[in-house]
């Protein structure tokens, strides 16, 4: 990770705007907090406002710029309006990062209750959806702007039957990294990369059930949290352009090397969820 560091010391976001939601604590809290030690004015929005509280005042002690916002992805006129509050405090969205998520409960697919596993859906992709179109129509209309939505490993691997995550889980991470990749499509003529990231196994409040008893991984197996914000820093500074639409995993890929390889990569469909046409 060191050689990210360097290089993401030498990168300024002074005078952008990024939103990072689900950013009260965890990989959302640090990925904010990377962001404005380049000198972003960074938004972090959630449900539980002391937490966003605590990542403001930490970023504005430092003497970066930075505003809370108590938000529901779930809720239309929620979003809408702290998206509207933001532009009002700190100017047009250049950066969104769709960090808000959940699990959901344990328990055999034709067991869980419909109402959760959908919710699961509902919060992970139509909640990034939502958000990706309260700042799409700004970015088209300037001809800017990124999008970087958290998607998971769970989307790609084989799951165990063990695994203790309800299975919307995994299927929600497909669908958002295949949105990730029509997303890219579609914006592609408008100069707005949108990239997938994997952050790795973090340690956080919604991982501490892989902490304990027979769910209990390996501790060489948990990934660093700054890496998934080191990575973010990267993307955000506009040198992976190249790579829009693609997957990147943050324990595991090195995105400098990626965008030598980018011809590669592209012409060979990698990095992204690629079938052979029928």
């Amino acid at each position: 990770m060191r050689g990210m560091v360097d290089e993401n010391a030498q990168i300024s976001l002074d005078g952008q705007v990024g939103v990072v939601t689900g950013g009260g604590r965890g990989i959302g809290r640090e990925i904010a907090l990377h962001l404005a030690r380049a000198g972003m004015k960074v938004a972090v929005t959630a449900r539980t406002e002391s937490e966003l509280e605590e990542v403001v005042e930490t970023i504005t002690s430092r003497g970066g710029t930075a505003m809370a916002r108590v938000m529901d992805v779930l809720d239309g006129n929620s979003v809408e309006q702290a998206f509207a509050a933001v532009v009002d405090q700190l100017g047009p969205v250049d950066l969104l990062v769709n960090n808000a998520g959940i699990i959901g409960k344990e328990g055999q697919p034709w067991q869980v209750d419909l109402e959760d596993w959908w919710r699961v859906m509902e919060v992970n992709v139509k909640g990034a959806m939502r958000c990706c179109q309260a700042v799409l129509p700004s970015m088209v209309l300037r001809g800017k702007g990124r999008i970087i939505n958290m998607g998971s490993n769970a989307a790609f691997i084989e799951i165990p039957v063990t695994f203790p995550i309800e299975s919307a889980y995994p299927v929600s991470k497909a669908a958002l990294a295949r949105l990730g990749e029509v997303l890219a499509t579609y914006t592609k003529e408008h100069g707005i990369p949108v990239f997938t990231i994997s952050p790795g196994m973090v340690r956080t409040e919604m991982t501490k059930v892989f902490n304990e008893g027979e769910n209990k991984i390996p501790d060489d197996a948990w990934t660093p949290v700054e890496k998934a914000a080191e990575l973010c820093l990267f993307l955000a500074g506009g040198r992976a352009d190249v790579l829009t639409g693609r997957y990147i995993h943050a324990r595991t890929d090195d995105v400098r090397e990626m965008v030598r390889r980018a011809d590669e990569i592209k012409g060979r469909g990698l990095h992204r969820m690629n079938f052979p046409a029928l």
